[in-house]
C-alpha cells in the first residue's frame, strides 16, 4: 500500500488506478487483480493504511474523558490527512470499511456510548465530527496561511460600505489550524448540551 499511497501523495487522487500501480510496481494488471477486483477496493485499502498511522489507543482515550478522546481523535485524523492530503477526496467517494478505519470509528463510538450518549445521539456525534474533520482536510491542499490577497478583498471592503467586513479585515486570513481548532471547540460545547439534554 505504500506505493499506492504515494502515488496519491504525488500526483493526486485521480492518478490512482490498478494499471498505474502496475507500472510503478514493475508488475501486471493482470497479477493486480488478484489482490484487488477493482479500483474501489483499491482505494479502500489505501484509505485504510493511512487510517493505520492514526495513534488509537482504546484504553488511554477512554481516559481522558469523551470530550478530549474526541478532541484527540478529531485531531489526530486531521494531522494524518495533513500528511496526505490527496487522501481527503478519496474519503469523499467511499465510506471507509477498512479494519484500521473500523477499529477507530468503534473506540469513538464506545467512548461516546461510555459518556452516556444515546446509540442514536452517538452515531450522529461521531458522524458530525467525522465530517468536521474531513471538511478542512479537504481544504489542505489550498492551504495558504500568508493569502495576502484574501486580507487585501477585506481591507477594500470599506471603499463599498461593506462596514463589517472591514472592521474584521485586520484578522484575515484566519490559520487554517487556528480555524479547526475554534470549530473543533465549537463543535464539542455543542454535543456536550446534546449530552445534557438527553441525561436522565
Amino acid at each position: 500500500m505504500a506505493t499506492a499511497l504515494k502515488i496519491v501523495d504525488e500526483d493526486g487522487a485521480d492518478a490512482l488506478s490498478l494499471r498505474v500501480l502496475a507500472q510503478r510496481l514493475d508488475s501486471s494488471t493482470a497479477t493486480l487483480y488478484r489482490h484487488f477486483s477493482n479500483r474501489a477496493e483499491l482505494i479502500n485499502q489505501v484509505i485504510d493504511h493511512t487510517f493505520g498511522s492514526v495513534p488509537v489507543q482504546a484504553d488511554e482515550l477512554r481516559g481522558l474523558g469523551w470530550e478530549e478522546a474526541c478532541r484527540a481523535m478529531a485531531t489526530w485524523m486531521f494531522e494524518n490527512l495533513r500528511s496526505h492530503p490527496n487522501v481527503a477526496p478519496l474519503l469523499l467517494a467511499q465510506v471507509p470499511t477498512g479494519p484500521n478505519a473500523l477499529a477507530l470509528r468503534e473506540v469513538a463510538l464506545q467512548v461516546l456510548l461510555d459518556a452516556g450518549f444515546s446509540p442514536s445521539v452517538a452515531i450522529r456525534c461521531y458522524a458530525t465530527l467525522a465530517r468536521f474533520v474531513l471538511g478542512f482536510a479537504i481544504q489542505l491542499n489550498g492551504e495558504d496561511p500568508e493569502d495576502a490577497a484574501l486580507a487585501e478583498v477585506y481591507g477594500k471592503s470599506g471603499e463599498n460600505s461593506l462596514a463589517a467586513t472591514a472592521a474584521v479585515a485586520a484578522f484575515v486570513p484566519v490559520p487554517l489550524d487556528e480555524e479547526f481548532r475554534f470549530g473543533l471547540d465549537l463543535l464539542l460545547t455543542g454535543l456536550a448540551q446534546q449530552r445534557s439534554r438527553h441525561e436522565p
